[in-house]
């Protein structure tokens, strides 16, 4: 029984621990993009005779 409680106790601890640990990266990988250029490629998707992609051409 006092197993139970032990396993179930790092288990909690383990899982925890990830939580914090993702929570880290996905903060950091906010705080990159915030930082970073923004995004110049084309939206879209290309179609044959260009016709999407060279609308603002």
């Amino acid at each position: 029984m006092a197993d139970d409680k032990k396993a179930a106790k790092t288990r909690e601890d383990r899982l925890a621990e990830q939580l914090r640990a993702n929570l880290a990266r996905r903060k950091e990988q906010t705080r990159s993009r915030r930082q970073g250029e923004a995004d110049l490629r084309r939206e879209g998707v290309a179609v044959e005779g260009g016709a999407a992609a060279n609308e603002d051409e």
